[in-house]
C-alpha cells in the first residue's frame, strides 16, 4: 500500500504529468531525489505510468463501448487479441469472465465491429452502444488520485498554459499540414516557414509522432519527443503548450489502484428517464465511486465505471449513492475481474 508521501507524489502527476520532479519536491518540502526515487518505484511495483491522449471530445472520431459475451475460456484470448489492435483504448474482462467490455475508436470502416467480430466463432452476443457525452472521465479522471494536496499545493502545481507561444521565426524542422506558409500569411505565432506545425490548438496528422510518443512516456523529455517528430525542442516545446492550451491534449494517470485501496470495480448499466438524463450524469460525475460517466445510445443510455474498496462498499453505493435518484428506472452491475488494457499502449 502506499503512504501519505506516494499519495502526494500521485496527486501532483494527476494534476501536471510533466511536472519536473523539482517542482513537486518544493510544492511537498521534500528533495527531488526523494520525489524521483518514490516515482521509479511505483513504476516499477505499481504500474505508474504517465500518459499523454488527445481529448476526445475534441478528436472529432466516434467512440463505441463494445460488450462481447463469449463462450466459457475464450474471453481471455479474445482480450489479448482486441488489446494488440490499435484502435482499442480500454479492454476490462466482466462478468465472470465470460464478458469482454472495450472502447473501440471507430473509422470509416468500423472493421472490427462489421468483420472482425463477426467472424469469430468463439463470440456469443455482441452490442455497441456509441458514446455520445463524457460526464467524467479523460481530462477529468477519478478523484481516488486527487484526495491528498491542499488548495494551496494544487495551486502551486497547476500548469501555466496560457501564456503566449513564443513569437519570431519557426524553424524549418516541423511539420506543416497546409504546405508552404508564405512569410505574410496571418499566424498566431509570427512568421512561419514551410515546414512550421499547425496552428494552436487544432491537433491534426502532423501531430501523429508526437502523440504516439507522449502515449508511450507522457514525461518523456525534450530532446526524445524532438527526435521523434523531427522538430527542435523549442518547436516541441511551443506545440506541446499550445495543445495543452487548447485542452486537445490532456495527461492522465495509470496506475494499480488496488494500491489504492480499489479491491472492487464494476461497470454500471442505466436506464434513465431522457428528460433527466443530462442532470442525472452531471451528478453521478461528481461521485468520487466514479472514474467514468458517459452517456449512449442502446437500451441502457448511460454507463459508469465504480471503483470501491470492497463489495460491502459497491452495494453501499448502489443502494444508497444510486437509490435516491428516482430518475434510474433500471441497474444492470457487470463487476470487473481485471483491466487487460488502459489507455497506454502494451509495454
Amino acid at each position: 500500500m502506499l503512504d501519505e508521501l506516494d499519495r502526494a507524489v500521485l496527486h501532483a502527476l494527476r494534476i501536471d504529468g510533466r511536472a519536473p520532479f523539482a517542482r513537486i519536491a518544493a510544492v511537498l518540502d521534500v528533495s527531488t531525489q526523494t520525489v524521483a526515487r518514490r516515482y521509479r518505484r511505483m513504476r516499477a511495483e505499481s504500474a505508474l505510468r504517465v500518459v499523454g491522449l488527445a481529448d476526445p471530445d475534441q478528436a472529432g472520431r466516434p467512440r463505441w463501448l463494445v460488450r462481447i459475451t463469449t463462450v466459457p475460456r475464450a474471453a481471455p484470448d479474445l482480450a489479448r487479441a482486441l488489446v494488440r489492435r490499435p484502435d482499442t483504448t480500454w479492454v476490462k474482462l466482466a462478468s465472470g469472465g465470460t464478458e469482454i467490455v472495450a472502447v473501440v475508436e471507430g473509422g470509416d470502416d468500423h472493421a472490427l465491429l462489421l468483420q472482425d467480430i463477426p467472424r469469430t466463432p468463439a463470440i456469443t452476443a455482441v452490442s455497441a452502444h456509441c458514446l455520445l457525452h463524457t460526464y467524467r472521465g479523460g481530462p477529468t479522471g477519478w478523484h481516488g488520485h486527487t484526495a491528498v494536496l491542499t488548495a494551496a499545493q494544487r495551486a502551486a502545481l497547476a500548469p501555466d498554459l496560457e501564456a503566449p507561444s513564443p513569437r519570431g521565426t519557426l524553424t524549418a524542422d516541423a511539420p506543416s499540414p497546409r504546405g508552404t506558409v508564405t512569410a505574410d500569411a496571418p499566424s498566431p505565432h509570427g512568421v512561419l516557414t514551410a515546414d512550421a506545425p499547425s496552428p494552436r490548438g487544432a491537433l491534426t496528422e502532423d501531430d501523429a509522432d508526437l502523440l504516439a510518443a507522449l502515449h508511450r512516456d507522457g514525461r518523456a523529455s525534450l530532446a526524445d519527443l524532438a527526435a521523434a517528430t523531427g522538430w527542435s525542442p523549442a518547436t516541441t516545446a511551443r506545440r506541446l503548450t499550445d495543445l495543452r492550451a487548447s485542452g486537445a491534449l490532456f495527461f492522465d494517470v495509470e496506475f494499480d489502484n488496488a494500491q489504492l485501496g480499489v479491491t472492487t470495480q464494476a461497470l454500471l448499466w442505466l436506464a434513465v428517464a431522457p428528460t433527466r438524463l443530462d442532470r442525472v450524469g452531471s451528478v453521478l460525475g461528481t461521485h468520487d465511486e466514479l472514474a467514468f460517466v458517459a452517456a449512449t445510445t442502446g437500451p441502457t443510455n448511460l454507463v459508469a465505471h465504480a471503483l470501491c474498496e470492497s463489495p460491502a462498499a459497491l452495494h453501499r453505493y448502489l443502494t444508497r449513492g444510486l437509490g435516491g435518484l428516482s430518475a434510474i428506472r433500471t441497474l444492470e452491475t457487470s463487476p470487473v475481474l481485471r483491466t487487460v488494457k488502459a489507455a497506454s499502449p502494451v509495454p
